[in-house]
Parts: structure tokens; sequence; C-alpha cells
């Protein structure tokens, strides 16, 4: 059977064009499409729906034998994107400037197109792995992962058994420090500490206009959070990120490295630059307020408010840590209750991080790969349950005047056209490669 692989952009414009927007998600018509592309080239799938019309697939391309299986999984749910806010239609995966614009060019369409492209390219070539390699296309990453990652890993974990890497989203883009061009590969995230903070206090009627009560006291509490100010931690993952960055900056730039890890600079140093602002995260525990809710009729003073907050916890801190830090900066009149918590492993294994490295480096000797702290969070989170070590890499060089975290869930979310062949470049090393990790 002859194989073709598809074009790398032109599957991403495909997968772009159907609206995956979560919730409700609707991935059916686009897991289906990625299926067709799988079975076309003779790779078996299965399809697993948690709840009609949330379907994930699970991929196995048999390998040699002399390597574990190793996991690549990418989500196919993207964030809502509102069109008037956009240059191009954000599922028309217009090709312009250069681009591929379009929800999900970034967050992970463009991974998803890497993974399936390199797959299917080593079949064309009649390339056998040095083990399995499973590919899991999954549902519902954006609400949380609970109709995708969670039950696979919950109801189907037989899939994934001696699998003990995984790559998936997001690392190996390229990012710029005093001159010189690194290519973060993410070994860790920050764990999900969603919490929901309440303010109670005397009510009345709105036309007394009596000052102070709730709604002033949730004006100082949403001030109090707009800040950094929450403790400065250095985790071991940020640690070492440091200290490769400095040994590659050298000089006046790797003094400045050095600082960062001295807790009252940590954060003047970071406020200067964009680079320094996408790093402030990785340094501590954060709480954003995403939705605030006071009062229900106009002509009634409320007697509570609440605040639901995007809280992220490093690796090795808990729950409590969060609600300790938290209520020492905002009172102990703010009740605060912890609604979901997803526990992320502190200890890293990073006995694939050189084959990640190398085939990075094979592509573009000027760049240097570090290991990064994501401070968001992924799948990787739910497959660490089994024991597997997730690495973000889906490798794409940028052009510098690009700020990847600003596109990332943004509108004009978009990706270079040159930087989908050369993270399918990179993943396709790593299928050759991958026994190099160890047993």
């Amino acid at each position: 059977m002859s194989v073709v692989a598809p074009d790398p952009v032109e599957l991403l414009r495909e997968l772009i064009r159907f609206d995956t927007t979560n919730p409700p998600g609707r991935e059916a018509a686009a897991v289906a499409h990625v299926d067709a592309v799988l079975r076309a080239a003779g790779i078996s799938t299965r399809l697993l729906e948690s709840a009609p019309g949330r379907p994930n697939l699970v991929a196995r391309l048999p390998g040699r034998g002399v390597a574990p299986p190793l996991l690549m999984q990418a989500h196919v749910d993207v964030v809502p994107a509102d069109p008037a806010g956009w240059t191009h239609p954000p599922f028309g995966a217009t090709v312009a400037g250069g681009f591929v614009w379009g929800r999900g060019a970034l967050d992970m369409k463009s991974g998803l197109a890497m993974m399936v492209t390199a797959l299917v390219r080593a079949v064309a070539a009649g390339f056998t792995p040095p083990g399995d390699v499973v590919l899991a296309v999954l549902a519902d990453e954006e609400a949380g992962g609970d109709h995708g990652a969670r039950f696979l890993v919950e109801k189907h974990p037989e899939l994934f058994a001696g699998v003990r890497y995984a790559l998936g989203e997001f690392g190996g883009f390229t990012l710029d420090i005093a001159g010189k061009r690194f290519a973060p590969v993410q070994v860790s995230e920050k764990q999900i500490c969603w919490l929901v903070a309440t303010i109670r206090g005397p009510g009345g009627h709105g036309s007394l206009a009596i000052g102070g009560g709730v709604p002033t006291r949730l004006a100082g509490l949403l001030e109090r959070l707009d800040r950094p100010r929450l403790p400065i931690h250095l985790t071991p993952v940020v640690s070492g990120m440091l200290d490769a960055i400095e040994a590659e900056t050298g000089g006046a730039a790797a003094r400045v490295v050095r600082l960062l890890r001295n807790p009252r600079l940590t954060d003047p140093l970071l406020r200067a630059g964009e680079t320094g602002r996408a790093l402030m995260p990785l340094f501590r525990n954060t709480a954003t307020p995403n939705i605030v809710r006071a009062g229900d009729k106009i002509n009634v003073r409320p007697t509570s408010a609440t605040v639901h907050l995007d809280g992220r916890v490093l690796p090795g801190f808990g729950p409590q840590d969060m609600v300790r830090e938290l209520q020492r900066l905002l009172g102990d009149d703010v009740e605060l209750e912890v609604e979901r918590f997803e526990p992320v492993p502190a200890a890293v294994d990073l006995g694939l991080f050189a084959v990640l490295s190398d085939a990075i480096r094979e592509q573009d000797h000027t760049l240097r790969p570090i290991p990064l702290l994501l401070p968001a969070s992924t799948d990787g989170r739910h497959f660490s349950r089994l024991g597997i070590q997730s690495y973000g890499f889906t490798p794409m060089t940028l052009p510098r005047s690009l700020a990847f975290s600003r596109l990332i869930h943004a509108a004009d979310e978009r990706i270079p056209v040159e930087a989908l062949e050369f993270g399918t470049r990179c993943v396709g090393r790593v299928l050759e490669r991958f026994d190099a990790g160890g047993r």
C-alpha cells in the first residue's frame, strides 16, 4: 500500500475549520477526520466516548520492541473565540503574512498536526520505531479533561500499559533572552487549584447610599489580587531552568539570572520586559479572579459576593499552602473554599530530555533547549497518575516580535507556516530515537 503523508500546514488548516469550541466541545467531526488520515496510512485506531459526541481516539503504531511505548497526546477542543476581535475569522484557517491564523493554531491543533504528520511519515518511509507509538487525540482538555484524558486514564488504563514518557503541549517554542535563543521544553506544570472567595456583610435598601459594605470590600479584594503579592518560591525545575540560562548567557545577563534567586529582587527584575513578565508565574502560586458575582436586585444592597479564582499551585505545594497564602493576603474575613485541586508529581524524570534537546538542536543549532515549568496545566497531569512523565514538546520557531504567551486563548492566535514543518521534523526525530531515553 502506498502511503502519502499529509502536509502539516494543510492538516492544521483542516483541523482549525472544525469549530470545536468547548463548551460544548463538538469534537466528533475533527476526531473523525484524524481517524480517516491515520486509517488511510494503515494505522490501527480505536474510538472511545465518555458521552455522546465526545470521542477520544487512541491509535497505535507497532514498534520493534526494544523500547517502552511512547505516548503522544494532543487535544482537539479549543476555547471560545469572538470573531469581532480577530483580523481573520477564527475558524477560517486563513494563511496570510506567513502565518496560519485561527483558534487552535497554537493551542493545540498545530501540535496535533505535527504528531499525526510525523507518525504517517514514519509509515510512508517504511520505518518501524524502537517501541510502539501510541497517539491519543483527546476531547475536553479546555474544560478539565473529564471527557478526555481523565476518562481514558480511569476507564482504559490498559491502553497505556508500559508507557514511561509522553509528548504533549507546550514546549520547544523559541524564547529570546539576552540575545540568545532558547527552546524551553516543558518537564513539569503548575497544579490546578480552583477556589471560591466569599465576602459577607449586612444588606439594606439601595436608596440609603450607605458607604462601605460588600461591594466596597469586594473592590479591595480584587485590588489586592491584582498585584503579584504571594510569596516567592524557587522550585527544583525553575532552579534548573535558571542554571541552564545562566550557563548559556554569561556576563551581566548571567548575573541578573543569578539575582533572580533572591526573593527580594525577583519581582523587580522580572518586571523589566515581556519575557520577565511571562516568567513571573513560575516563581509563585497564583490566583486570578475570573468570575465575580455580587447582588441580584438593583435596590438591594448585597449581603455576599463571590469571586471564583483560577488558582495555580507550584509542584511540591498543596491546596493548604494556597489557602494559607491567600488568607494572609486577603484577611480572615474572606472565606476561602477549594473547588478543585489536581496534583502533579513534585519529582521530574528527565530521562528523555536529552533526546528531545538533540532533536531540536539538529533542526536549528542556534537553539538552546532548557527545562520549563509550565505556568498552566495540561492533560499531562492525568497521565501522570499512570506513572507517565509528560514533556511539552510541540517545537516551533517564532519571530522575536511574536509574544507567544499573549496569543494563547487570545484573539489573532496564529503560527508561522514554517514553524509547522520545523516541529514535524523534530517530532519525527524523536520517533526514531526515543529508545535512547532508557528503559
